[in-house]
């Protein structure tokens, strides 16, 4: 179960305001996580904490392909984006580092900034602790909420490799 804060943006957040370029030379999440939405709200890093969460209308993640953006959004402490759609390549970049995000147009429509949300994963339930609404979203397959447990494709892959060798 996860929970947080909203931070709501509009449509088509690309990823050159998510990370801008000047900052794809860093490699370390940590310090990309500085930047992270800083051409679009300049005070995001000093206000987001661990479990808080984006809600954005569509087309979110827009733009270049870099897996940069959804790596600097999670490092920042970003638990789940929830939109009412999402940029196919940032979309599979996202579940690729374990980074949830979930599609529910209801759920965006009736969430303000600053809302707390809760939100199964397992189930597809989102719920407004703010406003006390329920949303229903489509739950992940088994096989990506495995995924997304284990943190992303390469932890998943290494912990399946290292139980083939026990």
């Amino acid at each position: 179960m996860l929970k947080g804060k909203v931070y709501k943006y509009g449509a088509d957040v690309n990823t050159d305001v998510i990370i801008p370029a000047r900052y794809l030379s860093l490699a370390e999440p940590a310090e990309l996580a500085k930047h992270c939405m800083e051409d679009i709200d300049p005070d995001f890093v000093s206000r987001v904490e661990p479990g808080d969460m984006i809600v954005a209308t569509t087309n979110f993640g827009c733009g270049s392909s870099r897996e940069h953006a959804p790596l600097s959004i999670k490092a920042a402490g970003i638990s789940c984006i929830i939109a009412k759609s999402f940029a196919r390549i940032f979309f599979r970049n996202a579940i690729n580092i374990g980074l949830p995000l979930l599609g529910c147009e209801e759920a965006v429509d009736k969430t303000e900034a600053g809302d707390i949300l809760e939100v199964d994963l397992v189930r597809g339930k989102i719920k407004n602790l703010t406003s006390g609404m329920e949303f229903a979203a489509k739950p992940y397959p088994d096989f990506m909420n495995e995924l997304i447990s284990a943190g992303g494709l390469i932890e998943y892959t290494k912990n399946r490799l290292a139980r083939r060798r026990i």
